[in-house]
């Protein structure tokens, strides 16, 4: 069940993460983190991992996109 909701919410943290690539719309990154650091919490406690994986890379790639743009635009 963990897994499954962790997967939920890497799934829908990837959506946001990708509207929030459009430029000006980098400040979403911030809640795609925040959503991101909860799907790896999800994931840490459940047996399989494919969640923590998914949430693992939006937070990258959330992370070098909000460095890009000066963690805010």
């Amino acid at each position: 069940m963990m897994n499954f909701l962790s997967i939920l919410i890497g799934i829908l943290c990837f959506c946001l993460m990708a509207i929030g690539l459009i430029p000006f719309l980098g400040l979403l990154q911030w809640v795609v983190m925040a959503g991101s650091v909860l799907g790896i919490i999800f994931g840490a406690i459940s047996k399989e991992k494919p969640g923590l994986y998914i949430n693992v890379a939006v937070l990258a790639v959330a992370i070098v996109r909000s460095l890009a743009g000066g963690g805010v635009v």
